[in-house]
């Protein structure tokens, strides 16, 4: 890294939403390591107070995102912030016959309906120059993932919305990341072994033959943060498993 890599985000503020592990930890590590003053944010008590303890981490707050009133008033009390990065957003298994409606219900307002409120509050104290920098998905079809994947398409046309919307002044933008097996805990509720067994079906499918690291997830996020010319896009960053789809 040179002097002028690690002084891209000198002065910048970031807002990582859902910044306490995984991809989110990286990015806010990443950010900070381009100069960035970090502030993250999570639900879970203990993983806020670890993230507390990280040098890289200027400030924790407690905040389920989830929470339209929880977010509208952590909102109100930010002042300004330069980008603001969400992480929020659950997913699921299973087509459209067999999804209940309450499981359909639930991934569609974790991942569409609380980033578009996400948006609508942290767009009133973006400086310009700034960007939101969401996350949507990618790796399945309608018929393996289907509440996933409409939620992951209003994601999409979620950025190009919000791009045109908050122009010229901010920039809004998505990364769309793939299977990462053991690399993050969204699947911490299932065997070790058993993701571990997928890590490898998946490292056979996808043409480069891998599972992606969260730090070439999180480099994602920080390009669209530093690239003053992207707006409206979303990035997948799923080594190419799409095209074996």
């Amino acid at each position: 890294m040179t002097t002028h890599d690690a002084q891209q985000l000198a002065d910048h503020t970031v807002l990582v939403i859902g910044g306490t592990s995984g991809i989110g930890e990286a990015v806010a590590r990443q950010a900070a390591a381009v100069g960035a003053t970090v502030t993250v944010t999570g639900r879970d008590k203990e993983r806020l107070a670890s993230s507390a303890s990280h040098p890289w981490i200027s400030a924790t707050v407690e905040l389920d995102a989830h929470d339209d009133d929880e977010v509208e008033h952590f909102f109100a009390d930010t002042e300004t912030a330069d980008h603001v990065v969400s992480l929020v957003g659950d997913s699921m298994a299973g087509g459209f016959l067999n999804t209940p409606p309450e499981v359909m219900r639930h991934v569609w307002q974790s991942k569409f309906w609380a980033n578009w409120r996400i948006g609508q509050h942290a767009a009133r104290c973006l400086r310009p120059g700034g960007s939101l920098i969401f996350t949507g998905g990618t790796g399945g079809r309608p018929h393996e993932i289907s509440a996933t994947y409409v939620s992951n398409l209003a994601i999409h046309a979620l950025v190009e919305g919000l791009a045109v919307e908050l122009a010229p002044e901010v920039r809004a933008n998505a990364v769309a990341p793939t299977f990462l097996g053991t690399a993050t805990r969204f699947w911490a509720d299932l065997p070790v072994e058993e993701v571990r067994r997928e890590e490898a079906r998946f490292s056979a499918m996808v043409p480069l033959r891998r599972v992606a690291t969260v730090t070439e997830v999180a480099s994602a996020y920080v390009h669209l943060m530093v690239n003053t010319y992207i707006t409206g896009q979303v990035v997948a960053v799923d080594g190419g498993v799409m095209l074996q789809k």
